[in-house]
């Protein structure tokens, strides 16, 4: 009986308290309440420049390239996805679970002149990574003042 005493610690309610906080913003942002299915992907994503090319990543670990599907409409890049459950055939009991499963999309709006029809994918390590040729800005340059004198 006396080992089923346990000493409080700080810690463990710090993380039962992250756990419950997450659970309450995963129902009220998109999960499914008390669900093990499909609380909803977002992948991260990152945008830059880089030696004329608009570089865009999407964090995709665990999801097969196959299903991952990009579109270009108008200004609006979107990658669409779903990352599926591995099922086993041995029966287990799930403790905890940080990873989601099931369907995700993202859209990034694209800067005005990138070239849509250049756009190239490469997926490494769990990263799917876009490139997009953009136009070489117009260079700026100072107009110089000529004064008239009055004669």
């Amino acid at each position: 009986m006396a080992s089923d005493v346990q000493t409080w610690s700080p810690f463990r309610e710090l993380d039962r308290f992250r756990r419950d906080f997450d659970d309450l913003l995963n129902r009220f942002l998109g999960g499914r309440a008390g669900s093990e299915t499909e609380l909803g992907l977002m992948p991260a994503l990152e945008s830059f420049i880089d030696q004329g090319k608009l570089v865009v990543r999407a964090d995709l670990p665990g999801i097969d390239p196959k299903n991952v599907e990009i579109s270009v409409s108008g200004d609006q890049l979107t990658i669409r996805g779903k990352r599926e459950r591995i099922h086993e055939k041995k029966e287990h009991d799930l403790i905890h679970r940080e990873v989601s499963y099931g369907n995700f999309e993202r859209s990034v709006r694209l800067p005005e002149g990138v070239k849509t029809d250049e756009i190239k994918a490469a997926y490494h390590q769990g990263v799917l990574e876009l490139t997009i040729p953009v136009p070489e800005q117009p260079k700026s340059r100072k107009v110089p003042i000529q004064v008239e004198s009055k004669s």
